[in-house]
């Protein structure tokens, strides 16, 4: 599949890059910082050599030379690890993932999750700041990541375009599969409604499949999803 030509999304710091691989239709995000060239990849999910095109394209967003420096894995279920050991070898990144999957992770793909985030986190990519939000029931570990398009270091109070890329958490129209176990349907709903919801007046929602949202589209649905139980 051909990467795309014109970023995703095109902010003031960052710009984002979209491809989707695999018969899961899986989305892999880059994101690069303008400024210093610093790219995040996020779910080396599968087809490695189209992910390194994504990254070659999203090389032209930046003012200075570009590297893939941070891959992060937003839960440890198989579709979203594929390509993950062929690009830490041919990228040098550091790898990431939720504290509760990365020992999964590292023995489903004999690779080793240098950066082991839990729920508050900050993860650190050139000038850019993403944090952590540490979603449980889709998998034990599962995070978002949410960037906020401001420098590192700016006041939390700053105004900023954010954006949250969700892994199989949160999608339009409802949270991530739990199994039909109702327990831990009742702990995702929880954290995706505290930690996203009441945390985000609102964001662009970029989940681990199909389309994006925004947490404002999806917020009147909550009390549905709940009653529903999935």
């Amino acid at each position: 599949m051909d990467s795309p030509s014109a970023p995703a999304h095109d902010l003031e710091h960052a710009t984002v890059l979209t491809l989707s691989v695999s018969e899961m239709d899986n989305n892999v995000y880059l994101v690069t910082s303008k400024a210093t060239g610093a790219q995040l990849l996020i779910d080396a999910a599968a087809d490695a050599p189209a992910i390194e095109g994504l990254v070659r394209s999203g090389a032209g967003d930046a003012a200075a030379p570009a590297r893939v420096e941070v891959i992060a894995t937003t839960h440890q279920h198989w579709d979203h690890v594929r390509a993950l050991a062929s690009l830490a070898r041919s990228t040098g990144a550091e790898l990431a993932a939720g504290t509760d999957d990365a020992a999964a992770i590292e023995e489903s793909e004999s690779v080793t999750v240098g950066h082991r985030l839990a729920h508050g986190d900050t993860l650190s990519v050139g000038d850019l700041e993403l944090s952590c939000v540490h979603l449980r029931g889709h998998t034990p570990g599962s995070i978002a990541l949410v960037l906020r398009d401001r420098p590192a270091g700016s006041p939390e109070d700053a105004e900023a375009a954010t954006l949250v890329f969700s892994g199989d958490s949160l999608f339009p129209g409802g949270v991530g599969n739990t199994g039909g176990d109702a327990s831990r349907f009742a702990q995702l709903y929880d954290d995706v409604s505290s930690r996203l919801f009441d945390a985000y007046d609102d964001a662009v929602v970029l989940p681990g499949h199909g389309a994006p949202t925004t947490l404002a589209a999806e917020r009147p649905s909550l009390p549905e999803w709940r009653a529903r139980g999935w």
